[in-house]
């Protein structure tokens, strides 16, 4: 019995040994991952049909989606509709009031495409992104001058207004025009896939086929046109819905500890 007991003691001794013998790894790696989702996002922009009910010269709806392709890029674009109707003033400084010149109403559809660039780093498990992105974007659209009114210096016999032009109702279809837009936002994730985002957009007029008899003063996506300007300003609050396609593993940058 005893000579059984020493040769167990020799056995774990000799395994001890040859366990300790084995190099250690001073600088273990990090196998920390967590599964972020891929896939799309879509939803609408929620500024668009409150600006409507509030605002009966204006109608609008615009799809927003993403597409994530790599750790921060994505693939993105909008497609919308909008009708508005607008009126453009002289100053009157006889009767201390604007003058209209003419009352018009404009209505197209457009699509923007492009890229975002998520700079944000998300803590472990969040998806929030603050980006930058730009979009290439076309708009088709029609004009239809409701009312206009002939401008005359002499005002004796319309003193309030001026007289009554020759282009009303008159329609002008088959107008274009091209952009580039440069846009900053953020998105942040309230519930489990549904995500809150807004951006402020710049636009750079690119083309603008416009009527010989009257001008593009407000393009659908673009917003107004600025007279002896290409430059634009837009905006966007959206509220999306990721649909999970797969998932990629993101290593998490281990934290640096402190030997005191």
């Amino acid at each position: 019995m005893l000579r059984y007991f020493i040769s167990i003691l020799l056995f774990s001794g000799l395994f001890t040994v040859t366990a300790q013998s084995k190099p250690i790894d001073l600088k273990p790696k990090d196998t920390i991952s967590y599964n972020q989702p891929y896939g799309i996002r879509a939803g609408i922009d929620l500024s668009r049909p409150a600006l409507s009910f509030f605002n009966s010269d204006y109608t609008g709806l615009e799809i927003v989606a993403d597409y994530r392709l790599t750790q921060s890029l994505y693939l993105a674009g909008e497609l919308g509709n909008e009708k508005k109707t607008g009126q453009e003033e002289l100053a009157n400084l006889d009767i201390g009031d604007t003058t209209p010149l003419y009352n018009f109403t404009t209505s197209g559809s457009y699509i923007k495409l492009g890229v975002d660039y998520n700079t944000y780093e998300n803590w472990y498990g969040m998806n929030n992104s603050i980006f930058i992105g730009g979009r290439y974007a076309f708009s088709t659209f029609s004009q239809t001058i409701n009312d206009s009114f002939i401008y005359d210096s002499n005002r004796y016999w319309n003193p309030d207004q001026f007289a009554n032009g020759t282009l009303n109702n008159v329609e002008y279809g088959g107008l274009s025009a091209s952009w580039l837009e440069f846009l900053v936002g953020i998105k942040a994730e309230l519930f489990a896939n549904i995500y809150l985002g807004a951006s402020v957009r710049i636009g750079f007029l690119v083309s603008n086929s416009e009527d010989d008899n009257f001008p593009n003063l407000w393009i659908p996506g673009f917003n107004k046109v600025t007279d002896g300007s290409n430059f634009g300003v837009g905006y966007n609050y959206s509220i999306t819905y990721l649909v999970p396609l797969y998932k990629k593993a993101k290593k998490v940058k281990p934290i640096a500890t402190s030997v005191d």
